[in-house]
């Protein structure tokens, strides 16, 4: 007990400089590129777990969330696993997504399919000259249809490959293009280090479509405004690993680095706490993510559905200018009572 409370101590100091440390030490590379891509919705962290540890999740231990997280990871699942999450991103917008993770027969390839849908709600469409409402109600959509494959190729190293289909529709403007994530997962046998690499939403350039014209000027001329923009491919690089473990608890630390093609490379720290796999409590830190300066925070729950294992987490993102984001999930397995 007394090394946990040096650890949990040493993450509150490490938080509590950590603005310091971000402003005087670390140099923000790569912050012109800020908003550069279209599709920023397939950068939401959409698994609960990974939001309650600051977005450090790429070299996790594998559950039904690695479909998002690291494709690779899905070779640690051996059973049938399902996950559903829904983040409230705040204004009424919400995102959702449900995956399902299917073990094939050799016993080292998993397959997997994944939807991560975001809807505006009803909104009302207002002009230049019409600022209190044309009348017309307007939405934005936003999907990604995945397919994953992952295999073992050795006892200790993994890879995975997602490749998603991208819809996207504003307004009766819409918006068709394809990505692919690529993972791979290495372990060690040392305080159960792991480390990962991963390419997420790596594609080409896309533009709004629409059989009329777009706007550009109003009461003067008018054109189209069909610009091209890439999709957010983000690189990530990181590792995990167990430093404290008794007979009923342990504590997992993971670390985390982000090289986006659309904004500042960023950091990103957590732990988590596990109390005989029935509980967890997870906290996280981002540096050089604008705007948030906050820890992140969440906690899962393990209980039984007949006889099979199911999961709730809950993850908090709060934010210094539209509050908290929440994000509740469920995680399903089949059969056997292991993620």
């Amino acid at each position: 007990m007394k090394q946990f409370t040096y650890i949990a101590g040493s993450l509150f100091l490490v938080v509590a400089l950590a603005t310091d440390i971000q402003a005087q030490v670390l140099p923000n590379f790569g912050g012109e590129r800020a908003g550069l891509s279209a599709l920023s919705f397939l950068k939401n962290d959409m698994s609960t777990r990974s939001m309650g540890l600051g977005g450090a999740s790429v070299a996790l231990e594998g559950d039904a969330y690695s479909i998002i997280n690291n494709p690779a990871a899905l070779t640690d699942v051996r059973n049938q696993s399902f996950a559903l999450s829904s983040l409230f991103l705040g204004g009424g917008v919400n995102q959702s997504f449900v995956g399902a993770n299917i073990p094939l027969k050799d016993k080292v390839s998993n397959l997997a399919f994944s939807i991560n849908a975001l809807n505006s709600g009803e909104m009302e469409e207002r002009t230049e000259f019409q600022p209190n409402g044309t009348g017309r109600k307007v939405y934005v959509s936003n999907m990604a249809f995945g397919a994953t494959y992952a295999r073992q190729l050795s006892a200790l190293f993994s890879a995975g490959v997602t490749l998603k289909y991208v819809y996207e529709g504003i307004a009766g403007y819409t918006n068709h293009t394809a990505t692919v994530d690529v993972a791979f997962l290495y372990k060690t046998d040392f305080k159960d280090l792991k480390f990962a690499v991963m390419v997420q939403n790596f594609g080409g350039n896309s533009s709004l479509g629409a059989e009329e014209d777009i706007p550009v000027i109003f009461n003067r001329r008018t054109g189209t405004a069909l610009e091209s923009n890439t999709v957010p491919t983000v690189f990530s690089l990181g590792a995990s690993f167990v430093p404290w473990k008794v007979e009923r608890q342990s504590l997992l630390a993971a670390i985390q680095l982000n090289h986006p093609n659309d904004n500042a490379e960023n950091f990103r720290l957590g732990l988590e706490y596990q109390y005989a796999e029935v509980f967890f409590a997870r906290a996280g830190y981002k540096i050089s993510v604008q705007d948030q300066d906050w820890p992140t925070f969440g906690f899962g729950v393990r209980s039984r559905l007949g006889g099979h294992p199911f999961y709730i987490d809950y993850g908090v993102n709060p934010t210094n200018h539209i509050g908290f984001q929440h994000n509740i999930g469920l995680r399903f397995i089949i059969n056997r009572d292991e993620r």
